[in-house]
């Protein structure tokens, strides 16, 4: 493929852009940082003209593809209207209360901009609820780019300690933090049997999308949601990937346990910034009589909200037809990929639900918490992960796959070719 105008355009953007790019993990492409003109359904066009079957999808959030129609026009309406106004409107209640309808926890909601955001806040209302200072995250689990959080996250730096992800962090978070390996539910208990009368919080990936999409240990959910309640913890299930993903009621209601608090994002804006922080009415009160400060310019501004409306409205009137396909072409996808690799003698690990998976070179069967992704080879994917791109095919150099309502049969069958072709 031709990639002159993306070359160009980079080492412009280099001149008056730190790096070239506006967010770190988009540095990681090959030859440059791509630069694209047009996305429509599952297809994605860059400057020099090439196209890709996608499967990043704007990192996630393109749950219903590119330039889906419903959503540009319920955008182009209310920008019509209006684009902010720095007071309330309806579609903030009709959005709130589409979620409260649709998510087992959410009896309050608060809407922000960002997923990074949304954990903010729902660590702040967790510590004003319970008085407690600490929370328990885990390896691997990403809970946005901000400093009280981003801990042990890269499995190369795992230590006995938690261990800070960027220059510049305030170590004091260290203090803070309490970081335990997943799905490891003895090592927990005994944690919490030790220190709970100073944890206000668990936070987890319900399925730990950023490191090898894996996927809770049967019952490991519900043994945290016991210990929890026995405990008095407020349980916080970070749902920006997973929300809207496995259905509308997110990961919660797909795997039938109830945290405390929930934030998403991503897919409910369908590419607009929005995020929201769901939650039982008893920890929300503190945000709702003003105690517990949240605020934002951009909170809930018409036009994302608009968004939201219209990506929530598709996936009522028409999800039961959406989320079989989504599951049904991901795993045959996952299905294919396995058989490929098999066959091509490589030691492939593929492993998720389908409408998001993981692709990982590794002679692990499965990967089962972040440690075990310690074995992947990280560089031989991101190989794989050009040569597909060489053919039309867009995939996240980390190894995470996103299937979008706009994947087609054929779009599936002309992957698996590539994959083939490139194994």
């Amino acid at each position: 493929m031709n990639y002159a105008r993306s070359i160009a355009f980079f080492e412009r953007a280099r001149q008056v852009v730190a790096g070239g790019v506006n967010s770190n993990v988009r540095a990681a492409s090959h030859p440059v940082p791509l630069f694209y003109r047009e996305g429509r359904g599952a297809h994605l066009f860059d400057v020099d003209g090439n196209e890709y079957i996608d499967y990043c999808l704007g990192q996630g959030p393109l749950l219903l593809g590119h330039s889906h129609p419903r959503v540009l026009e319920a955008v182009r309406q209310q920008l019509e209207r209006g684009q902010l106004y720095a007071g309330q409107h309806e579609l903030e209640i009709l959005v709130a209360e589409k979620l409260c309808r649709y998510i087992p926890c959410a009896e309050l909601v608060r809407f922000s901009t960002s997923g990074s955001e949304a954990v903010h806040i729902a660590l702040r209302v967790a510590r004003a609820f319970t008085g407690r200072q600490k929370i328990i995250k885990f390896e691997g689990h990403y809970h946005g780019w901000f400093d009280n959080i981003l801990v042990s996250l890269t499995p190369e730096k795992f230590d006995r300690h938690p261990v800070l992800e960027s220059r510049g962090q305030m170590e004091s978070v260290l203090d803070e933090v309490i970081v335990l390996p997943w799905n490891d539910a003895s090592r927990l208990s005994e944690t919490l049997a030790a220190s709970a009368d100073e944890i206000a919080a668990i936070i987890m990936e319900p399925v730990m999308c950023n490191t090898g999409c894996i996927l809770p240990e049967p019952g490991y959910l519900e043994t945290v949601r016991e210990l929890c309640t026995r405990y008095g913890i407020v349980l916080i299930f970070d749902e920006i990937i997973t929300g809207f993903r496995l259905g509308l009621g997110g990961a919660q209601a797909f795997f039938g346990v109830t945290p405390d608090l929930a934030v998403f994002g991503k897919a409910l804006g369908s590419g607009f910034p929005i995020s929201c922080l769901a939650g039982k009415r008893a920890l929300m009160e503190g945000i709702a009589d003003l105690s517990v400060v949240h605020a934002g310019t951009y909170n809930a501004n018409p036009v994302s909200m608009a968004a939201a409306w219209a990506t929530l409205t598709e996936l009522e009137q028409h999800g039961e037809t959406h989320y079989r396909n989504l599951f049904a072409l991901g795993r045959t996808l996952m299905r294919g990929i396995a058989e490929i690799a098999e066959r091509h003698g490589r030691s492939v690990t593929v492993q998720g639900l389908g409408p998001m998976f993981h692709v990982a070179f590794t002679r692990r069967p499965r990967i089962r918490d972040a440690r075990d992704y310690r074995d992947v080879d990280a560089a031989l994917y991101a190989a794989f992960a050009s040569r597909l791109q060489e053919r039309g095919i867009r995939v996240i150099p980390r190894g995470i796959w996103y299937l979008s309502t706009a994947h087609t049969e054929e779009d599936i069958a002309r992957t698996l070719e590539s994959v083939a072709a490139v194994l």
